[in-house]
């Protein structure tokens, strides 16, 4: 063969692995521009799931799902300062998390909303039919310790807000540690009533019924926030991220499947009355409690 057309064709070989590098690099880099650390409460481990597998096929974002309790979420973002988006499963670390300034508040919305209800065991043995039948004598109740445990905090102003704090306390058998435990005391019949997120009944539709209280009984509804961490490598894929678990029809739809509120006139049409308080307003609260405890 010609010295010359090998030349050219080692010449030509040399730019087409030049090339070949040069695509794969860039690829490369966009790849990584197009990934995602996002942290999401476990309690919604399932919907969660079925949104990161959806929204990476939509958009090609690689998304790296951390799933954990609030806390250990918290405390992981607080110790790495890495990370694009969080979604704790309830507004107060969501506070938390705006008052030390890890997200950025603009990017703060509320995903999908939660009750507190009355949980009982399946075939409701000891005949709980309204919020006032805790109080009679005999009665077991658990709720969440409300020391750490959210749910437990607003067990404590469901019934300061209907007048039976602190008589209920008498039948309050047991502070559960986390909403998983005390679940499982409502499922397992260790108990005939527990103060759990309406959403408790659904992941256990066979062991347990849901007593739905009354118009005006509920003075808040919680809800999962999430928001745009101040880390974010990636912000505009983030917030693409947020967009879609909050406003998608298939976001609302997968929400909906697993009984989760997806919309404040839902939260309205369940618990009339039931207030839905900002971020801002739950770290103002938080603030001067801080204020109060250290004066």
């Amino acid at each position: 063969m010609d010295k010359r057309v090998l030349a050219g064709a080692a010449a030509l070989a040399a730019l087409a692995a030049l090339a070949a590098l040069y695509i794969h690099g860039t690829g490369k880099a966009q790849t990584g521009e197009a990934e995602l650390t996002v942290y999401l409460c476990a309690a919604a481990k399932k919907p969660w799931q079925e949104l990161v597998a959806e929204f990476e096929r939509e958009t090609g974002i690689r998304v790296n799902a951390i799933y954990g309790s609030s806390g250990k979420l918290y405390s992981t973002i607080e110790m790495t300062r890495r990370g694009d988006v969080f979604a704790p499963a309830s507004p107060q670390y969501m506070a938390k998390a705006l008052a030390e300034g890890l997200v950025y508040p603009d990017t703060v919305r509320q995903v999908v909303y939660l009750l507190p209800e009355i949980i009982v065991p399946k075939g409701n043995p000891a005949g709980i039919e309204k919020l006032e039948d805790l109080l009679k004598p005999g009665i077991r109740i658990a709720i969440g310790d409300p020391e750490h445990v959210v749910i437990g905090q607003y067990a404590v102003e469901l019934f300061k807000h209907n007048g039976m704090w602190p008589k209920v306390q008498k039948n309050i058998v047991t502070y559960a540690e986390n909403f998983a435990k005390l679940a499982t005391l409502v499922a397992a019949g260790t108990v005939d009533a527990i103060i759990g997120w309406h959403v408790t009944y659904y992941w256990y539709p066979d062991r347990t019924e849901i007593v739905w209280l009354k118009p005006g009984q509920v003075p808040e509804a919680s809800y999962i926030p999430i928001a745009v961490l101040k880390t974010s490598k990636n912000p505009e894929a983030a917030r693409k991220f947020i967009e879609f678990v909050t406003e998608s029809e298939y976001a609302k739809r997968v929400w909906s499947r697993y009984h989760y509120l997806t919309s404040p006139e839902e939260v309205e049409e369940k618990a009339p009355g039931a207030r839905i308080p900002s971020i801002q307003e739950i770290a103002e609260k938080l603030a001067s409690e801080t204020t109060a405890s250290s004066g």
